[in-house]
């Protein structure tokens, strides 16, 4: 996932993160601003996810969220 998509999708995709990963606290989601690097990088603190592994995690959930709300959508 291209990083500045990411941060494009950051007030989309914070509300849910909360849901995804309960550890994390709306301080914590303020601190990351939308910035990957920075979200990883608080899953591998909070989590003790790899580096790689929260990557991936963030881009799996993100591209389901995704997915979701293009099925929801309703077609013309």
């Amino acid at each position: 996932m291209n990083k500045d998509v990411f941060e494009g999708k950051w007030k989309q995709v914070r509300g849910e993160a909360k849901v995804w990963w309960g550890k994390l606290t709306d301080d914590d989601l303020d601190k990351v601003a939308g910035k990957f690097d920075v979200f990883a990088g608080l899953l591998q603190e909070k989590y003790g996810y790899s580096r790689e592994q929260a990557e991936k995690e963030i881009e799996e959930r993100v591209n389901e969220y995704e997915a979701t709300l293009k099925k929801s959508m309703p077609t013309p």
